[in-house]
């Protein structure tokens, strides 16, 4: 019975499949063909189809704006309204934040203002150079130690190094808290299964959504300043930790869980003494991650009074001057690679069992860096009372290279002026002109149709429904003209992107010493302050949209060589082996083994090259583009609550629905490979 009846149904079964596909095949191409008709006839077959009727809209702007304004005046506690929570939670970040700026640049102050008197100096730089230097070398031996003083002495040296000391004051106290936070967000999500399903999607929203657009209703609750910028790092720097917290308990070996079960552990030393010390290097991992996303948010945080290197980024691109500039944003890169080395130090040291004292030894032999540590710093301070010279490097010593890099840009501006400007024109009427016009004039319910069809193709009928519900609430918060403005100028950059990387990668993924050098160019350009790459294209291209197009290839290009490279060096040997024994030629081996076989590890990084365009191009609002950044930058200024959450939630909805169309492209063609 059962061999007479299994035929038909595998029958069945693998006849509807491709049937199906071709069927949604049919639905894609015929929806793209509509569309194209619609954009050939144009408003003529219902101008509602085109531009999104007014009266349809949802004032979801309005709303937000009036919500937030009914939280700052009249939402209350009973006891206490919610403005007076937000002002406490500020008053209680200042406190460390003081201390910690009091300590590295201000020194210790009696009043207030102009007529504040310093009563004890800060730290000499030459201490904080010192017990740097003894971090990196318990940490990492002699060389992380060589390379965290070289870091910290390029600060004093160039004369940055009461920016960065302002700047660290700040990463001191936004990293603790935002790894407290995460941690706890971590444990809470790993336990109870229900608040990990209730944060994923804030926490989507949390790394997709514009910095901008949660700078406004920050300013709202707790007020211009550093700790209104040390809130938004915090915002901005903590998913990563929840997320990396969950991988973490969760990559806990069974073995590990059952011994502390076997010697009755209770929940809360099963929480503290078994899991968490058993996921100390991936939780290391985390606070590294906190610490680089902290650095990324310093200069947008001067926006809103962080102050340090970051506000001299910003103040150096309003005033056009790209020696200050780039001087600020070199500062930044050595502060990163600095705590960069260091905290993976740490996070490797974590994972390393540490030799117990035993008990005959005193408190100074048991620490002994620590002891050192607050030696350099007793030291430092009697050193700064006894001379002003050993608190700051004096002026006189300092260097500087503002001036030679303010010659290059104006060398190549005499000499190269023509060429630059027949490259900028060119581009701009053949190629930008037209496909903004393209994407400006297609109707927003075919593009709604074509993804969600799309979507179903992908990954079934719930990305389909995804993809239709975000892009049509794109639409449906009057947001859809300067969302196509945003996929236009990050669609062209992306492509110029990955038509630069992918080559590059492939050329550098079987040469080892140029791969070797690349990492080094690649880590430095994603350390790099995003707002640096603007300098250089305002400079020799103006303001404008092929000025904002050159910034996001210069900083969405790294994702698409590294992932390039790294899917290629995973091909299995064996495989291009293989096909050198059927006779394949170096460029068939290319493109038809290990090109194919990398393909998941490529559309990763067109992912990530996506990702990164698009949170560059809120940046570029500042060269004068006309898309949603500009709509968050605007907002911005005018401390618009309601206009700049809703455009950078169309900003998020765009980057949900790339990563997600991608994401599911490339499962499939993993599954497809496997």
């Amino acid at each position: 019975m059962s061999a007479l009846s299994a035929p038909p149904f595998h029958a069945d079964e693998t006849g509807s499949a491709p049937s199906g596909k071709r069927f949604v095949d049919i639905a894609v191409a015929l929806a793209a063909f509509a569309m194209l008709m619609a954009w050939w006839l144009g408003p003529s077959i219902g101008k509602w189809a085109f531009d999104y009727p007014r009266a349809w809209q949802i004032p979801a702007a309005r709303h937000i704006s009036g919500w937030m304004k009914w939280l700052v005046n009249e939402a209350s506690f009973g006891l206490f309204s919610f403005t007076d929570l937000t002002r406490f939670i500020a008053d209680l970040i200042d406190i460390p934040y003081t201390f910690a700026l009091s300590l590295l640049s201000t020194g210790f102050l009696s009043g207030q203002g102009s007529a504040a008197v310093q009563i004890v100096p800060p730290i000499s730089y030459l201490g904080v150079i010192v017990l740097v230097g003894l971090m990196g070398y318990y940490a990492g031996g002699t060389k992380l130690a060589a390379l965290v003083v070289t870091c910290f002495g390029f600060l004093a040296a160039f004369g940055q190094w009461s920016s960065a000391m302002v700047t660290l004051s700040s990463i001191l106290v936004a990293v603790p808290i935002g790894v407290i936070l995460g941690l706890l967000l971590g444990l809470a999500g790993y336990r109870f299964p229900w608040i990990e399903r209730a944060i994923s999607p804030l926490l989507d929203l949390m790394q997709t959504i514009p910095i901008f657009a949660y700078l406004v209703p920050i300013l709202f609750l707790f007020g211009f300043g550093p700790t209104a910028a040390i809130v938004g790092t915090i915002i901005y720097a903590m998913p990563p930790m929840v997320r990396i917290t969950l991988l973490g308990l969760r990559a806990v070996p069974s073995e590990i869980r059952d011994l502390g079960q076997m010697v009755g552990c209770s929940r809360r030393q099963m929480t503290w003494k078994v899991m968490v010390p058993s996921a100390a290097d991936a939780l290391m991992v985390g606070v590294n991650q906190v610490i680089m996303l902290s650095l990324n948010m310093v200069i947008i945080a001067s926006m809103i009074g962080a102050g340090g290197l970051g506000f001299d980024v910003l103040a150096a691109l309003r005033r056009l001057d790209i020696g200050a500039g780039f001087e600020a944003g070199f500062a930044i890169v050595a502060l990163a690679v600095a705590l960069d080395r260091l905290s993976q130090a740490f996070a490797r040291k974590a994972g390393v069992p540490s030799v117990i004292a035993t008990s005959d030894h005193n408190l100074m032999q048991r620490h002994p860096y620590l002891t050192a540590g607050l030696a350099v710093i007793v030291f430092s301070l009697v050193a700064s009372l006894i001379s002003p010279a050993f608190a700051t490097l004096p002026d006189s010593l300092t260097l500087s290279t503002g001036t030679f890099w303010n010659e290059v840009v104006k060398w190549i501006n005499i000499n190269f002026f023509d060429a630059l400007e027949a490259i900028r024109t060119t581009l701009l009427i053949h190629l930008l002109v037209p496909i903004k016009r393209f994407l400006a004039e297609l109707p927003w319910l075919g593009v709604v149709a074509v993804l969600a069809i799309a979507g179903y193709r992908l990954g079934g009928l719930r990305l389909a429904v995804l993809a239709a519900t975000l892009s049509f609430l794109i639409a449906a918060t009057g947001q859809w003209e300067k969302a196509m403005v945003t996929v236009y100028l990050c669609g062209i950059a992306v492509i110029i992107a990955c038509l630069i990387g992918i080559p590059i990668g492939i050329l550098a993924a079987e040469r080892e010493r140029l791969w070797r050098w690349l990492q080094v160019v690649i880590d430095t350009l994603q350390t790099l302050p995003s707002f640096v790459y603007l300098m250089p294209a305002v400079m020799l291209f103006r303001v404008g949209d092929f000025t904002a197009m050159i910034a996001i290839v210069a900083y969405a290009v790294a994702p698409a060589i590294r992932y390039t490279a790294l899917g290629i060096q995973r091909v299995d040997p064996k495989v291009v082996e293989a096909g050198r024994a059927m006779g394949c030629t170096p460029f068939q081996i290319l493109t038809k083994i290990k090109l194919k076989l990398a393909l998941p590890e490529l559309m990763l990084g067109l992912n990530q090259t996506i990702m990164f365009a698009l949170s560059m191009l809120v940046i570029t609002a500042l060269v004068g583009t006309r898309d949603l950044g500009q709509e968050v930058y605007i907002a911005l200024t005018k401390a618009d609550t309601g206009r700049g959450i809703v455009a950078g939630l169309a900003v998020a909805f765009i980057a949900i629905i790339a990563d997600r169309l991608i994401s599911a492209g490339a499962a499939r063609l993993r599954e497809r490979m496997a």
